[in-house]
């Protein structure tokens, strides 16, 4: 039993149909039909079912369930919005504001040299882990709009952001007088287009005024934390990607489509 709606898997069941058509995949060469793999790749997502345990119940080769759920994790993330589509839609939806956070997802694949000698690449030193940072850009409730691409656990939020050359841009072209992307104080590197909160210096102290605009933004903010929690609640392969760290942008971005497709909501 999936906890997913008929519908859900039905979605992935015509993706699969059309991708098969695309390759000119002949009638009857394909163990499983597209329905069966594409409960084999919801399983991956929903329960993290080992890929082992996928080609046992199918009675096919691991490989094999590795093809398949690459194909899936493909053709699923090629359904994603754009950035530049998210935000329209949250401009039509009347948001006042997007929060942008950028979360973890944790990998057990390790030992990639990064730039600074014994530091692997995909470490994350404030989370004491290894992992890929992923960009999420959520509703004001915190309902997840749009995810980036992976980057190395190692880099800091603003360095992510930067690093994807599309987003900074984006969002300072949303920016206006009555629409705002809040961030925390990650992103305080681009508090001239994100609105952080007020830091408190070094020695010193926040005026009224400066405390008050903080609990306003904390308030505002914080529901982009449900974004992320959604996300790996709803998907367990969220919580430890054993595959490749490189693959983790379109893992997410495909369980992004899932998400939106079994609510039936994009905005």
């Amino acid at each position: 039993m999936l906890p997913v709606r008929l519908q859900t898997v039905v979605f992935v069941c015509r993706l699969l149909t059309a991708e098969r058509a695309r390759r000119g995949t002949r009638t009857g060469t394909r163990k499983l039909d597209c329905f069966t793999q594409a409960v084999l790749i919801l399983r991956w997502f929903l329960d993290d079912t080992r890929l082992r345990q996928l080609a046992t119940d199918n009675t096919i080769g691991k490989s094999t369930a590795y093809a398949y759920l690459h194909e899936g994790i493909e053709v699923i993330a090629a359904q994603a919005p754009s950035l530049a589509g998210a935000l329209l839609a949250a401009k039509m939806a009347g948001h006042p504001h997007v929060i942008i956070d950028g979360t973890l997802i944790e990998t057990d694949r390790c030992q990639t040299p990064g730039p600074t000698p014994g530091v692997d690449l995909w470490w994350s030193g404030k989370h004491d882990n290894h992992g890929g940072n992923v960009q999420v850009l959520t509703a004001p409730d915190g309902w997840p709009l749009w995810t980036s691409d992976v980057r190395p656990g190692r880099e800091h939020d603003t360095t992510c952001l930067r690093a994807h050359t599309e987003l900074l841009p984006s969002i300072q072209a949303w920016v206006s007088e009555d629409l705002a992307t809040l961030g925390d104080l990650g992103y305080e590197g681009e508090a001239d287009t994100i609105t952080v909160p007020i830091k408190k210096p070094q020695g010193g102290k926040l005026t009224e005024d400066q405390k008050a605009h903080n609990r306003d933004h904390s308030r505002k903010r914080g529901p982009g934390e449900r974004g992320n929690s959604l996300l790996k609640m709803t998907f367990k392969a969220l919580r430890n990607v054993s595959v490749n760290p490189w693959d983790i942008g379109d893992i997410t971005r495909a369980a992004l489509v899932l998400l939106h497709i079994e609510y039936g909501r994009t905005t």
